[in-house]
């Protein structure tokens, strides 16, 4: 059997070897490809493929074609593509009769210049088509797990990262945590957060901001959660700042805030340096949404609390100075608490019936710019005696404030005081 190469054919095998060995694709998917390839060029030329045997052979570097044409009577000769005139049969061999196959061997050269960049087209067509079915595949089932990859490329809105196999990857601005600062050439953890197809056009996007990555390095830190002893039952994260982890464990043998934290903090350490020093609080989760609010909201202790369940809403009563611990710093610990639990959580202050009356800076809105009252909120002071019970000192080195601003604060909530009296 003759074999057909010219010297445009051995570069197209050797294009398509060279992607297979990247790709990691399969030799009869190697094969397929090319001889589709083929039949595709030869059927825009003759209308049919159909008569035309392509045999590829990738590990040599050649292939061969064959045209199977109709012996016919030489006045019923019609189509030379698909019919072969019996007087031309049987200088091929005498012995041929009518309705009989002739297989002879062509050269893809023959077709003409065309042809062969027609070939070279369609072959790149659909090495793109199976290079981004391959990296669909690849990733549509690994959403959810971390992935290791490198930086190739720093943009504004995104970076651009390569995997072992060379494969691009985005991680956002959106979804990096504050902080974060990567070189070109920097290996970077991230969970994969989802894989969008949109015109058959797959991008694998990153994300270090889901509580899917904080659930995974917990998993990869924490034995017992990897093999199933320890549930993360609920996760709630401001990324770089804070975050709260509901776990629960059915065997009582288990803490499993204590296995989570680990021994003077080690296992917990190498994710908040991962995080940008992100601080991870540890709960015991609990079906009791009451149990469950209260301890959320630790440090602070809560006095008391009113449920409505129906509209998932908690008053959370607590003493004077747990407030500012249950708020947290710029309203974290509660806004943290309330993701964790799915409930909105307002806090009161209590009040002994031999204490005076307070009010909330909020009812000062009138006279104080909300500016201002958002400043003594974000470190904790809510309520007009918090503010005057806080040394003036410590007002000013806290907040953003003029001292003249301060002073002007404090004599409103004094007269506040001194007209009830």
């Amino acid at each position: 059997m003759a074999t057909t190469k010219d010297k445009n054919t051995p570069n197209l095998v050797e294009m398509f070897a060279e992607f297979k060995e990247s790709k990691n694709i399969d030799r009869s998917t190697l094969i397929s490809v090319l001889e589709e390839s083929f039949h595709s060029v030869i059927a825009k030329m003759y209308g049919t493929d159909e008569n035309y045997d392509v045999i590829v052979n990738p590990d040599k570097g050649d292939f061969e074609i064959y045209r199977n044409r109709e012996v016919v009577a030489d006045e019923d000769f019609e189509d030379e593509n698909t019919q072969i005139k019996l007087s031309n049969a049987r200088q091929i061999d005498e012995d041929y009769e009518e309705g009989e196959e002739v297989s002879e061997e062509v050269k893809f050269s023959d077709f003409g210049r065309r042809a062969i960049l027609t070939l070279r087209q369609t072959l790149a067509a659909k090495i793109l088509e199976l290079e981004k079915d391959s990296l669909y595949n690849k990733y549509k089932d690994r959403v959810g797990t971390i992935i290791a990859a490198e930086v190739y490329q720093i943009w504004k809105k995104e970076l651009l990262l390569l995997d072992d196999e060379g494969n691009e990857l985005l991680l956002p601005k959106t979804e990096q945590i504050p902080g974060d600062y990567f070189r070109k050439g920097e290996t970077v953890r991230a969970v994969i957060l989802r894989v969008d197809n949109e015109n058959n056009n797959p991008k694998i996007i990153l994300s270090r901001t889901a509580p899917a990555f904080l659930e995974r390095l917990l998993e990869q830190e924490v034995p017992e959660i990897n093999d199933g002893l320890i549930t993360v039952r609920r996760i709630a994260r401001i990324p770089g700042e804070r975050a709260k982890i509901a776990v629960e464990s059915y065997d009582d043998r288990i803490d499993p805030v204590g296995a989570c934290v680990g021994v003077k903090g080690s296992r917990i350490h190498g994710i908040v340096r991962e995080l940008r020093n992100e601080n991870i609080d540890v709960v015991n989760f609990s079906s009791n949404i009451e149990i469950f609010i209260k301890r959320a909201l630790r440090p602070a202790d809560v006095a008391s609390l009113v449920l409505d369940t129906e509209n998932h809403k908690a008053e959370v009563y607590l003493k004077p100075e747990q407030v500012s611990l249950a708020i947290g710093k710029g309203g974290t610990n509660i806004k943290l608490a309330s993701m964790l639990t799915e409930y909105t959580i307002d806090v009161f202050r209590e009040i002994d019936d031999n204490q005076e009356e307070d009010v909330y800076l909020e009812e000062f809105a009138d006279v104080i710019d909300q500016w201002i009252i958002d400043q003594f909120l974000a470190i904790g002071l809510d309520t007009a005696k918090s503010v005057l019970g806080c040394p003036r000192n410590e007002l000013i080195r806290k907040t953003d404030l003029e001292e003249d601003t301060i002073d002007n604060v404090l004599d409103i909530l004094s007269a506040e005081f001194e007209e009830n009296e």
